[in-house]
C-alpha cells in the first residue's frame, strides 16, 4: 500500500513539474511574441495593405487592380440602425456582448468544422479578433500569429468598450472590392446610406465579410450569398432580435444590387483568375499581398472577342430572342487561354451577365459532340470511307411505342448510302447515332473523358442521344477537347496564369507547359480532314460559306439542341481553337429556328475574319487513305454474292450484315440477327431499295460492285445491272446562308438532276415558277418586302414527281 502511495506521489510530482514547464515555456513564448506587438492605441499607424494587380500576357495592360484604394466613410455606431448591428452579430459573433476578447466555444466549433471538412456559417473568431486580424496583423496562418491575435484582442478589449470595438469593426472590415466599412458597402451595393438599409439588405451586407470575393454580389456565387443572408435572418429571429413578421417580410424581399462601377477589363476572365488565386493562396493573402499576376490573356484578341459577342448577341436578341452569347479561345500549342467572354455584358444584372457561361454553364453541346464519337469509331476500325445508310430508323429494340427513338436529320431529308466523312461533315443525325452504337457508348464516354470532358457520367443517363449532345458540358472543356484534334492527338494542359510575383518580386508560380498524347495522330488527321473540307460540308453550308476563310485551314463543327435552346460552333486551326455558345441564360428557346448556323456561326465568322490574319498560316496534315476489302468499310454498299447454282447476284444490306460492330476488321458475323439493332437497321434498307427502283439482277459476268460516288452525296449510280432513281436534291450556291442582300438581288441554284419544275419563294411569297428549268439556274428577285431577316426557299420536282426544298436566311440592308 505504501509502495502504491509512493508511486502515486512520484507521478503527482512529475505531473506538477511538467505542468510548471508547460506554463513556463508558454509564458516565455507569449512574452517573447508580445515584444513586437503593435500598440492597440494607435490604429492609424498600422501598415497599409498593398493591392494585387492582374495583367494581360504582356504584363503591360492592367486588367484589374484587386482591392484597389480602400474607400472608407467612417460613421458612428449611433448612425448604424440596431438591426444592422445585430445582422452582423448574428453571422459573425452573436455572443459578442457576453464573452471576453475570444470565445472558447467559437474556437472549438471552428476546429470541429475544419476536422469535418464542412462549411462554417458562423466563424470561430470573435468580432474583436477579426478587427485585430484585419487591422493590425498580416494574413499568414501560423500559430504565432494566432497567439498574437489573441493577445491583441485581449488588450483591445481592455482599451475599448464593446460598442467602440463594434464601431471600429463596422468601419474597418472589407466588404469586397475596394469597399471597406459598412457605409461604403451600403453605397456600393445599394446606393444608399447605412441608416436607410432594409433588414434584408442589412443581412445581405452582413453575409459578405466572411469571404467578400466568394460572396460578391457581382460574382457567380450569389446563390450562396443569399443562403448565408437567410441563415443570418433566421439566427436573428431565433435570438428574438426580430419578429416573425419582420423575418417573413425580409425573406420575401427581392434584393436588387446597383450595377457594378469598377475599372475592370475582361471581367469574366479576371474573376476566374481571382477564384483560382483565392483557392491557391487564400483570400486574405491575395487581398493584401500586393501580387503581380501576369495572365495568358491576349488583350487585342480579347477586345475583338468582346465586340463580336456583344454585336452577335444584340442581333440574336432582335431576330431570335436569344439574349446571350459566350466565346472562349485557346492556343492549342500551349494550352493557354487567350480570350474569354462569359456573357454579352458582365454588368447586365437583368440578364445575369456576371454568370460565366464558359466555365459555369452546363449546356448540351448538340452535334458539336459528334466528332468525339466518330474518332472513337475510327480508332475501333471504321474509317471515313465506311458507308452507312442514312434512312429513317427506329433504334428502340423493345417494340414498346413508349420507348420509340427515331432521330431526325436537321433538314428531314434521308439520302440513303453515305460515307462517314460526308455524314459528319453535314452533321447527319441518323448516321451519327449508328456511329455511336458501332463505337460503343462506354467507349465514347471514355474517349470524351480522355479528351478532358469531366461532366459526363453513366452513359445510361443519355442512351443513344449522347452523340446528338444529350450530355451537359462546359464550353471551356469542349474547346480544350477540340485542341486534341488541332494538335493531332496531343494535348497541352489548359492554363491561364503565366506568372505570379510577390511585392518583393519573388516568383510564386510560373507557367510550365505540360502535355501528353491522348490518341494516335492518324485518327485526328481524319477528323480534321472532314471538318475542314468545304466541299464535303456543302449540304450543310454553301460552298465557300461562312466557315470558309481563304488561305486558311479552318475546321469547324456546329451544334444545336432541342427547341433551339443552345447554339454552338467550335472552329479551329493548327494554332487556335475557339468555341461559341449562343442562347438564353434561363434556358428558354430561341425563336425562328435559330440554330447554330444563324445564331453562333456568324459570331465565329466575324471573330476569325479579324483574328486569323494576326496568326501564322498553318495547315492540317492530310491523312493517309485507309483501305479495306470488306463491304461497307471500303465505301461499297452493293455487293456481288454467289448463289448455290453458281450464278452471281447483287445484294444491298446495312453494315451490320457484314460487320461485327465490336471487331469491324474481323470476320463477318455468322448470324447478323444476333445483333439487337440488325433488324431495325436492315428493314429501312429493303424499303429504300424498293422505293428507289433498284433492280437486283442475276449475272454470271465479272463482279459488279458499285462504290459510293465521292463527288456528291446524292449522285445517281447507273452501273449495270443496277438501276437507281434517287431523290432530287438542290444546293443554293448564291447568296450564302446568313448573307446580306439588297433588292433586287441575284441567285444561283444547282440540282443533281434536271428538274421538271422549280418554285422560288421569298418570305413565303411565290415569286418565280419555272416549268422548264436547267440543271443549274440563275434567278433574280426584284419584288417583295425586304425585312431585317428574310427567307429564301426553293422547291424542285423531278420527273418521278419527287420534290425537295431548301431554305436559307438572308439579312436585309436598306
Amino acid at each position: 500500500m505504501k509502495k502504491k502511495k509512493k508511486i502515486l506521489h512520484s507521478f503527482l510530482l512529475w505531473g506538477l513539474f511538467l505542468l510548471f514547464v508547460i506554463i513556463s515555456v508558454g509564458s516565455i513564448t507569449v512574452l517573447y511574441i508580445s515584444l513586437d506587438l503593435p500598440q492597440v492605441e494607435h490604429f492609424s499607424e498600422r501598415p497599409v495593405p498593398q493591392t494585387t494587380k492582374i495583367y494581360d500576357r504582356t504584363g503591360q495592360v492592367l486588367l484589374y487592380d484587386l482591392y484597389g484604394d480602400q474607400k472608407r466613410t467612417t460613421i458612428s455606431l449611433k448612425e448604424v440602425p440596431l438591426y444592422v448591428q445585430r445582422a452582423t452579430l448574428a453571422l459573425e459573433d452573436k455572443d459578442f456582448y457576453n464573452h471576453s476578447a475570444f470565445s472558447i466555444k467559437g474556437i472549438a466549433r471552428s476546429l470541429l468544422v475544419n476536422v469535418r471538412g464542412g462549411e462554417a456559417l458562423q466563424g470561430g473568431s470573435t468580432i474583436t479578433q477579426q478587427l485585430v486580424k484585419n487591422a493590425l496583423l498580416d494574413p499568414q496562418k501560423t500559430i504565432s500569429r494566432k497567439i498574437k491575435e489573441l493577445i491583441l484582442a485581449y488588450k483591445l478589449e481592455q482599451q475599448y468598450s464593446k460598442d467602440q470595438i463594434l464601431e471600429l469593426y463596422l468601419n474597418e472590415i472589407p466588404y469586397g472590392g475596394n469597399a471597406y466599412g459598412i457605409e461604403v458597402a451600403s453605397q456600393t451595393y445599394f446606393d444608399k446610406s447605412t441608416k436607410d438599409l432594409t433588414l434584408a439588405e442589412a443581412a445581405t451586407l452582413a453575409a459578405l465579410p466572411k469571404a467578400p470575393t466568394y460572396y460578391s454580389p457581382y460574382g457567380s456565387n450569389t446563390k450562396k450569398l443569399f443562403e448565408r443572408e437567410r441563415y443570418g435572418l433566421k439566427t436573428m429571429k431565433d435570438l428574438g432580435w426580430i419578429t416573425d413578421e419582420e423575418y417573413n417580410n425580409a425573406i420575401a424581399e427581392k434584393i436588387t444590387f446597383v450595377p457594378q462601377k469598377v475599372a475592370i477589363r475582361a471581367p469574366h476572365f479576371v474573376m476566374m483568375v481571382i477564384n483560382y488565386l483565392n483557392t491557391q493562396y487564400g483570400e486574405d493573402f491575395v487581398r493584401n499581398a500586393g501580387l503581380k499576376v501576369t495572365t495568358t490573356l491576349d488583350w487585342p484578341t480579347q477586345q475583338i472577342a468582346e465586340d463580336v459577342v456583344k454585336k452577335g448577341a444584340e442581333r440574336n436578341t432582335e431576330l431570335y430572342k436569344g439574349t446571350n452569347a459566350a466565346l472562349l479561345s485557346e492556343d492549342p500549342k500551349t494550352g493557354q487561354i487567350i480570350s474569354l467572354v462569359g456573357s454579352r455584358d458582365y454588368f447586365d444584372t437583368a440578364h445575369e451577365g456576371n454568370f460565366d457561361v464558359t466555365t459555369q454553364g452546363l449546356r448540351q453541346p448538340g452535334s458539336s459532340f459528334k466528332p468525339i464519337a466518330y474518332i472513337a469509331a475510327f480508332k475501333k476500325g471504321y474509317s471515313p470511307q465506311t458507308v452507312l445508310f442514312d434512312l429513317k430508323t427506329e433504334f428502340d429494340t423493345t417494340n414498346d411505342p413508349n420507348n420509340s427513338y427515331q432521330p431526325e436529320n436537321y433538314d428531314h431529308i434521308y439520302g440513303g448510302p453515305v460515307t462517314l466523312k460526308r455524314a459528319l461533315a453535314n452533321s447527319l443525325n441518323v448516321p451519327a447515332v449508328k456511329v455511336l452504337y458501332l463505337a460503343g457508348m462506354q467507349n465514347v464516354i471514355d474517349t470524351a473523358k480522355s479528351f478532358g470532358i469531366t461532366t459526363l457520367g453513366d452513359y445510361r443517363r443519355y442512351g443513344l442521344s449522347l452523340v446528338l449532345g444529350g450530355g451537359e458540358v462546359h464550353l471551356i472543356e469542349m474547346v480544350h477537347a477540340y485542341s486534341v484534334f488541332s494538335q493531332e492527338g496531343n494535348q497541352h494542359k489548359q492554363q491561364f496564369i503565366l506568372k505570379v510575383e510577390s511585392k518583393e518580386e519573388k516568383t510564386l508560380e510560373e507557367y510550365q507547359d505540360e502535355q501528353h498524347q491522348v490518341i494516335e495522330p492518324v485518327y485526328t488527321q481524319e477528323i480534321n480532314d472532314i471538318l475542314s473540307d468545304d466541299d464535303a460540308r456543302s449540304r450543310l453550308f454553301t460552298y465557300h460559306g461562312p466557315l470558309y476563310f481563304d488561305g486558311y485551314d479552318v475546321a469547324a463543327k456546329t451544334g444545336t439542341t432541342n427547341d433551339y435552346r443552345d447554339a454552338w460552333v467550335i472552329g479551329y486551326t493548327p494554332n487556335i481553337v475557339t468555341g461559341i455558345w449562343a442562347g438564353n441564360n434561363d434556358n428558354t428557346p430561341m425563336q425562328k429556328n435559330a440554330g447554330s448556323i444563324l445564331a453562333a456561326v456568324p459570331i465565329l465568322h466575324d471573330f476569325y475574319t479579324q483574328v486569323l490574319p494576326t496568326r501564322p498560316k498553318e495547315f492540317f496534315t492530310k491523312p493517309t487513305p485507309v483501305y479495306s476489302n470488306k463491304p461497307m468499310l471500303n465505301g461499297e454498299y452493293i455487293t456481288e454474292i454467289s448463289s448455290p447454282d453458281g450464278s452471281m447476284h447483287n445484294e444491298v444490306h446495312d453494315i451490320l450484315y457484314y460487320v461485327d460492330r465490336n471487331n469491324p476488321q474481323g470476320a463477318e458475323p455468322l448470324n447478323p440477327n444476333s445483333d439487337a439493332q440488325f433488324k431495325n437497321w436492315e428493314e429501312p434498307v429493303f424499303a429504300w431499295v424498293a422505293q428507289n427502283n433498284i433492280q437486283i439482277k442475276k449475272t454470271k459476268t465479272s463482279p459488279i460492285i458499285s462504290p459510293l460516288p465521292p463527288s456528291s452525296l446524292f449522285d445517281a449510280i447507273q452501273k449495270p445491272p443496277v438501276i437507281i432513281s434517287l431523290p432530287i436534291t438542290l444546293e443554293i450556291t448564291n447568296p450564302e446562308n446568313g448573307g446580306y442582300i439588297y433588292l433586287p438581288f441575284d441567285g444561283d441554284v444547282s440540282f443533281n438532276q434536271t428538274p421538271q419544275n422549280v418554285k422560288i419563294f421569298f418570305n413565303d411569297t411565290l415569286v418565280q415558277d419555272n416549268t422548264s428549268p436547267h440543271i443549274t439556274e440563275h434567278f433574280t428577285i426584284s419584288r417583295g418586302e425586304l425585312y431585317m431577316q428574310n427567307s429564301l426557299r426553293i422547291e424542285a420536282t423531278n420527273a418521278s414527281g419527287k420534290t425537295t426544298s431548301k431554305e436559307i436566311i438572308l439579312f436585309g440592308k436598306n
